[in-house]
């Protein structure tokens, strides 16, 4: 059953939680001119996505579809969303274009980057490529101009059910839960390199008023120096060698 909570104006969190492993996915509808979706969640998952979806707007209403990099949680259901929402436009940046999806869905789709803006209606949203980060060459993010929402993806990744937005620190959870996946068979989900301090100094730099993280509560307040606070802790967890090989 999903649950639908606003949590910044005509941004919707559709909520799935998987008990068995203790893990929220959130999928983020903006409700425009032009509707968009971020995320298209697990093919398996798309009944329940587009339940929460119909609850807003009627799906064939939507015209973008957007995600941070290819993985099934993020554009799985992709092709289902087209089938439902044919004058959708499926968007994302030029790595993961070029790469996978152009080829996933048989046609070109929009490639989106910080020059090339889209425009809903009232919102403007700019994709930043964040390569490796969280995971994946095509890695990147999405930020909403006008109310200043950074859709996030992975970054700041909570386990369990957790509400959907909060306005104190998440930092304490995110540590946990890096720590939980880096001591277990998920080692190396977030990979730590040169450019990971960068990445997140420059996403500090548009000043987000709120985080919509795909795991998670979503968090409202000083996102900027969360997004700096994320830094220290990922340095300190996963900066270290890990690796068995043959383990």
């Amino acid at each position: 059953m999903p649950t639908v909570t606003e949590i910044a104006p005509d941004v919707y969190r559709i909520t799935v939680f998987f008990s068995t492993i203790n893990l929220q996915f959130n999928h983020f509808l903006v409700k425009d001119d032009e509707p968009l979706l971020f995320h298209t969640g697990l093919r398996g998952m798309f009944p329940e996505v587009k339940e929460g979806l119909s609850k807003v707007i009627d799906p064939a209403e939507l015209r973008w579809i957007s995600w941070s990099h290819f993985e099934s949680d993020e554009c799985g259901a992709l092709k289902e969303w087209m089938t439902v929402a044919p004058n959708a436009q499926p968007a994302c940046g030029a790595v993961g274009a070029l790469v996978s999806v152009n080829d996933f869905v048989g046609q070109e789709v929009r490639i989106i980057g910080p020059q090339e803006p889209i425009l809903t209606g009232k919102y403007r949203f700019r994709y930043y490529q964040t390569p490796q980060l969280p995971h994946g060459w095509d890695a990147g993010v999405l930020f909403e101009e006008t109310e200043r929402t950074l859709f996030s993806s992975d970054l700041f990744h909570q386990d369990g059910e957790c509400e959907p937005l909060s306005h104190s620190s998440v930092i304490d959870r995110c540590r946990q839960t890096l720590a939980n996946y880096q001591a277990g068979p998920l080692a190396g989900y977030v990979p730590y390199t040169p450019n990971t301090e960068l990445i997140l100094q420059g996403l500090a730099s548009l000043k987000p008023k709120t985080v919509a993280a795909m795991h998670g509560s979503c968090f409202s307040g000083d996102c900027g120096q969360s997004l700096l606070d994320l830094g220290v802790v990922m340095k300190e967890l996963l900066s270290k060698p890990f690796y068995k090989f043959g383990a």
